[in-house]
Parts: C-alpha cells; sequence; structure tokens
C-alpha cells in the first residue's frame, strides 16, 4: 500500500516537473521578446529624440537669421 502511495507521489511530481519546465520555457521565451521590443524601442525613443534636437537646432537657426 505505502508502495502505491509512492508511485503516485512520484508520478505528480514528475508530471508537477513537466509543468514547470513548460512553464519556465513559456516565460523565456515571453522575455526574450520582451528584451527584443525594448530593445526596439529605446532605439525608436533615440531616433525621435535626435530628429526633435535637430529640429529645435534648425529653429534656433532660423530665429538667429531673423
Amino acid at each position: 500500500m505505502e508502495l502505491k502511495h509512492l508511485e503516485r507521489r512520484v508520478d505528480e511530481l514528475l508530471q508537477r516537473l513537466t509543468a514547470l519546465k513548460s512553464e519556465n520555457r513559456s516565460l523565456r521565451e515571453s522575455q526574450s521578446a520582451l528584451i527584443s521590443e525594448r530593445a526596439r524601442l529605446i532605439e525608436k525613443t533615440e531616433l525621435a529624440r535626435s530628429r526633435v534636437e535637430a529640429m529645435i537646432t534648425r529653429l534656433r537657426a532660423m530665429e538667429q537669421d531673423s
């Protein structure tokens, strides 16, 4: 009887292990996607910042010419 209980417990633990491995894989994939998205957004923000700074510089130059 105790052996059956142990077998069931081992089976439960193996199922839990499988589920946790799957969840871990999914979380790692999500993390990777979020890291890529963050890098893309940082790049996009830097580009926008550069453009705005260039526009401000041009506006100041136009202002001084007037």
